[in-house]
């Protein structure tokens, strides 16, 4: 029987090599706009992350999110992905 070959990325905040299913995306639009991509399909380019604060806020602090995406994102914009990534992973 064939082996499932399983894709893997790299977290921006622990930079593991972890399966693309276990990551949450980052993806900038093609119009711009920057967000997080809980189901892994929304058009643009994408950088992945773990489904926690830690790495979320040691990317922020890198700004690897801006080189990975090659954009200036704003503090508000911040504000909302870690509002979103919160409400995801049910922390307060």
């Amino acid at each position: 029987m064939k082996s499932v070959k399983v894709p893997m990325r790299m977290c921006l905040g622990c930079n593991e090599m972890k399966p693309k299913r276990e990551l949450m995306r980052v993806v900038k639009s093609p119009e711009g706009s920057v967000s997080l991509d809980f189901t892994g399909k929304k058009n643009g380019r994408g950088a992945y992350i773990c489904r926690n604060e830690e790495c979320f806020t040691k990317a922020r602090k890198a700004r690897r999110f801006e080189k990975s995406l090659s954009c200036r994102i704003e503090e508000s914009v911040y504000e909302v992905m870690t509002d979103e990534l919160r409400k995801e992973t049910g922390n307060k």
